[in-house]
């Protein structure tokens, strides 16, 4: 189990309207340390935008909750997945993510080096993150809820501890 989350880049697409043309977005890296430095975040990560659990429970629940989790003590909210920018975005609008910062892990580098990487052949959809959640505390892994049966082409997507609930259950926990 890891310490502290690995050192990437992650490649982000930003809205600048010095941008001509009907996409005023440009690339913008951000590092781990501007995401998780000086700050209190809890991140989840799920295997897909667009894909079922994901939209329909884990992003819609963390968007409701997101004020109280907020109110704990934590700088920021963030949903980590194996996909690029342009679909995170898509994804973000269609779900009206307003809360939520959307991080794409196009190259699935965070997520390998968090030893979170799966093989989800099975089911067409290749390299993925395995469905877990974290509070990261300046860096370092303060806590981390990991869905049981981790493995490549698992014959389940589990989704019992990486909830919203269970967060902030945690978070209310150790604020008391």
């Amino acid at each position: 189990m890891l310490d502290r989350v690995p050192d990437v880049v992650f490649k982000t697409r930003v809205r600048d309207e010095s941008v001509p043309g009907p996409n005023p977005f440009r690339w913008q890296d951000l590092s781990t340390q501007d995401i998780f430095g000086g700050k209190r975040v809890v991140l989840f990560s799920l295997p897909g935008a667009f894909t079922p659990t994901c939209s329909t429970s884990h992003l819609p629940r963390y968007e409701e909750l997101y004020e109280e989790i907020k109110s704990l003590g934590v700088d920021a909210v963030i949903c980590l997945s194996v996909n690029d920018a342009f679909v995170m975005f898509q994804w973000g609008k269609q779900q009206n993510a307003q809360n939520v910062f959307l991080l794409p892990d196009g190259n699935g580098e965070f997520t390998r080096k968090m030893g979170m990487l799966v093989d989800k052949s099975n089911l067409g959809f290749g390299m993925r993150s395995w469905r877990y959640s974290m509070v990261v505390n300046d860096g370092a892994i303060e806590k981390m809820f990991i869905e049981p049966g981790y493995g490549d082409n698992a014959p389940s997507d589990p989704f019992e501890v990486s909830d919203a609930d269970t967060m902030l259950a945690y978070l209310k926990s150790v604020q008391s």
